[in-house]
């Protein structure tokens, strides 16, 4: 049996989100990129870029992981390149996509024959928490201005635009796209590509894909260009779980049950969204605060119900463990990092990344 905590993909779940994202491509000709921001568990890449064209990236890091373990199309993108890393950017990349203006003026000079991009912001979202909202005021994610746009219009190929966060609603996702040709039509039609980013959750149950990929198309044949999306959490949502075990019980005016993780290490998502996650399905009669080890008071998964008292010892699997978990775990009070484990189709499972007291201070000095 596996140590506890521990990150578990079930490369079955992952594979039936892929053959969803096989349709989109296969429908309405779009490319798709996979989000390294939101997933970059290399050790399932051997399938994903089976179904996928390629990566997309933040960071110079990313952009290497990218070209390194996923290969195809690697797109790089970052808030801000610096000088010491431009370089090895462009070196690893097929597009660099500029966040500025200002920017791309700078860096444009090293890209050589490499199509330029640049962060369209259209000033309309789709973002249900501010601190996630691209158009919030005063924004520093891309360019706005029409007239700016079209001053370096000649030196663009694409334009990355990334307006929808966890986005479920196709009419909503329909209606953005509206206002984006609205303001920035003249400028689309002089580009040879679009990327239309991520947070658009064409994989979630009763999604209407062929209205999206008809839209897609449309898009894409108005304006000529090749599009691309940019998925992260709809590629990976529900194939993966975070293993733990009960540590302690305890009661204080509700049940209370401690266990091996923590949601600042290990699924920070939770504290920064304020958000619960899933655990269990809710109709047990027994209930319980799940919380994490740390000495952070807030440290608490959620509330679960199961259908017996649980015990110290006790395993639980809590849920949507995939998208911005293992990319963000950190070593907060020195708590054990969970290892990384594979579901394959056969049902066998297997640990392919374990972390020691060695990573530990490794990752310190």
């Amino acid at each position: 049996m596996i140590q506890t905590p521990y990150y578990l993909i079930d490369k079955s779940a992952l594979l039936r989100n892929l053959q969803i994202v096989d349709r989109v491509r296969e429908h309405s000709g779009a490319k798709v990129l996979l989000a390294l921001k939101c997933f970059a568990g290399w050790s399932v890449f051997d399938l994903m870029r089976q179904h996928m064209d390629g990566t997309t990236s933040s960071s110079l890091y990313e952009v290497r992981l990218g070209r390194e373990k996923f290969g195809g199309e690697t797109h790089a993108y970052s808030v801000a390149f610096a000088d010491h890393e431009i370089g090895e950017v462009v070196a690893n990349c097929d597009k660099i996509i500029f966040n500025s203006i200002s920017q791309m003026q700078r860096f444009e000079r090293f890209a050589g024959s490499k199509p330029v991009g640049l962060r369209l912001n259209p000033g309309v979202s789709c973002a249900a928490f501010d601190l996630a909202d691209p158009a919030r005021a005063h924004s520093r994610l891309g360019e706005s201005d029409p007239a700016r746009l079209l001053s370096v219009i000649d030196r663009l190929d694409g334009v990355m635009i990334h307006n929808n966060c966890e986005n479920r609603d196709f009419d909503r996702f329909d209606a953005l796209l509206d206002e984006v040709e609205q303001g920035y039509g003249d400028i689309l039609k002089r580009l040879n590509w679009i990327s239309l980013g991520g947070g658009i959750s064409f994989t979630a149950p009763g999604y209407p894909l062929e209205r999206f990929c008809e839209r897609l198309r449309r898009f894409a044949e108005t304006y000529g260009v090749q599009v691309y999306l940019e998925p992260g959490e709809t590629v990976v949502r529900h194939t993966t779980t975070l293993e733990v075990s009960v540590l302690d019980i305890g009661f204080n005016g509700k049940n209370l049950a401690i266990v091996d993780s923590s949601t600042e290490a290990h699924m920070l998502d939770l504290l920064i969204y304020r958000e619960t996650a899933p655990i269990g399905d809710g109709k047990g009669e027994h209930s319980y605060q799940i919380c994490g080890k740390t000495c952070l008071a807030g440290d608490i998964f959620g509330e679960a119900r199961f259908d017996r008292p649980l015990q110290i010892g006790d395993r639980i699997s809590i849920g949507d463990a995939g998208g911005y978990t293992m990319v963000k775990k950190n070593w907060f009070n020195g708590i054990h990092m969970p290892a990384i484990a594979l579901r394959e189709p056969d049902g066998s499972v297997h640990v392919v990344r374990e972390f020691s007291f060695d990573d530990y201070v490794s990752s310190l000095s």
